[in-house]
């Protein structure tokens, strides 16, 4: 390539940030650092903008900004605060590329903002499609943005499908031969923990993932299964398909990031290392492979793959998530906010573990679904289930 794609990466003192500036790094030929956006982590910014020397450096934070422009002032990289100053990085007219990796709503506004700027964006912040997704794919096609999912799953599903559901998916899966979608996940940490035992569970436990390195929030998403539930109605929308055309299967190993089936009774899997280069890899230089730093699997080492149906007794935040899907966007949207007001609870040790689905089951049944038909409509949703959040959180202390 004779160019290089320039790039925002918004999260990136985040885990799936750190990612992509290693994956970056190995192709130095073909990207470039255009800005990085963070949220308040000032010593992880700074040192990532003196081994990367981005054009532009934004944290959401005021404060933080201050002190990341001093930390940088022999420097000629220019330090902006706020969600605007995100949305104006995102959409600038020298990006080719963003990689939307900031956890929960946050995430949103910026990654509207590349999409309706024609950008490639890469997917990592499931959040934006959980609370936004018709909104969302409708702005995808009305921009001509380029949408390429990040997380492990969606990306495998991606791979795994024909190329002409790819580039349109308002075809539908059945006109291209496809049964069904299988969503993987691993079960977490408590996949085969006494039940009983499961309001004793500490943060610690919580946020020990068995096979994936990952920010706090996320692995606790993982160990209640939301994170697989969020992941179902980002699914719905990314492949323009019904609840029920989407399967969940557990797969301990974490090998198998997804699978498609098709008509004919083929499965095709896409498989690998439980490493997240893999996938960014994959987006940044689609429809070209490149290095990502990822060893291959050797079969030679695997013992078994295992697989079984997802027990909802076990995960009731995983059905939970399910049915606001059948439900509709407001019930995504107010689920999503309900989950991450609760998650910061149990992470603060102001509820237990188990209270999690408490809460999320609680606020989704106190609100009020309204039609949510733009931007401003989704954030009040949004806001009103945190606030029904906050009052149940205060009621459990």
């Amino acid at each position: 390539m004779s160019m290089k794609s320039n790039v925002v990466i918004l999260g990136a003192t985040g885990s799936i940030g750190l990612s992509t500036l290693d994956v970056i790094q190995r192709n130095q030929a073909r990207y470039s650092i255009f800005a990085l956006a963070a949220g308040s982590n000032v010593e992880s910014m700074q040192k990532l903008c003196v081994t990367h020397q981005p054009k532009y450096a934004v944290m959401h934070c005021e404060a933080a900004a201050k002190q990341l422009k001093e930390a940088l002032k022999h420097t000629h990289i220019e330090v902006l605060s706020g969600t605007q100053a995100m949305c104006d990085l995102a959409a600038h007219s020298d990006v080719d590329t963003v990689m939307s990796a900031i956890v929960g709503a946050a995430g949103l506004l910026p990654t509207l903002a590349a999409v309706e700027a024609g950008k490639k964006v890469l997917l990592a912040n499931k959040e934006s499609l959980v609370m936004s997704g018709q909104l969302f794919m409708d702005k995808v096609a009305k921009y001509g943005a380029t949408l390429l999912p990040i997380d492990s799953e969606h990306n495998a599903i991606y791979q795994c499908l024909p190329h002409t559901l790819q580039q349109n998916t308002d075809l539908g899966l059945d006109s291209q031969g496809v049964n069904k979608i299988l969503l993987t996940g691993s079960g977490g940490p408590f996949l085969t923990r006494d039940l009983k035992t499961l309001p004793h569970v500490t943060v610690k436990e919580a946020v020990a993932h068995p096979n994936w390195s990952m920010g706090q929030k996320i692995s606790v998403d993982s160990a209640t299964m939301m994170n697989k539930g969020l992941e179902f109605i980002e699914a719905k929308w990314l492949f323009n398909c019904a609840v029920d055309d989407i399967e969940v299967v557990i797969h301990p190993q974490s090998m198998i990031h997804s699978m498609v089936q098709y008509k004919d009774g083929s499965v095709i899997a896409q498989m690998g290392q439980p490493d997240m280069r893999t996938p960014i890899a994959y987006g940044l230089a689609y429809p070209d492979r490149i290095n990502a730093g990822v060893a291959p699997l050797d079969f030679s080492t695997i013992a078994n793959f295992t697989f079984s149906k997802p027990d909802f007794t076990r995960y009731p935040n995983l059905a939970l998530a399910i049915e606001a899907c059948r439900s509709g966007q407001a019930a995504t949207t107010t689920i999503n906010a309900a989950n991450e007001m609760s998650v910061a609870a149990f992470l603060a040790n102001k509820i237990g573990f188990c209270d999690i689905y408490r809460i999320n089951s609680e606020v989704l049944a106190k609100s009020t679904l309204n039609s949510l038909n733009s931007v401003q409509a989704i954030m009040e949703q949004d806001a009103q289930a945190r606030a029904i959040a906050r009052q149940c959180i205060s009621e459990l202390n």
